[in-house]
């Protein structure tokens, strides 16, 4: 357990020294929330909201799978 916590405070006294550091994860976790999440909102949408009423996800999938191997 002790190593673990020296491990712990080895990071965090170290993140909590740094001043360009702080500013860098911050830049790079905006381009991540932008990458994954505002980008997700507009180019990947959710293909199984468009099936059918009465067909199950699986029958969908499925279906689409078999169609797109066998233009």
């Amino acid at each position: 357990m002790n190593i673990i916590k020296r491990i712990w405070n080895f990071y965090y006294e170290g993140f909590r020294s740094m001043t360009l550091g702080k500013t860098l994860w911050l830049i790079i976790l905006i381009k991540l929330f932008i990458m994954f999440f505002v980008l997700k909102l507009f180019f990947f949408p959710n293909f199984l909201n468009s099936r059918p009423e009465g067909e199950s996800k699986e029958e969908f999938v499925g279906k689409e799978l078999i169609n797109r191997a066998n233009p």
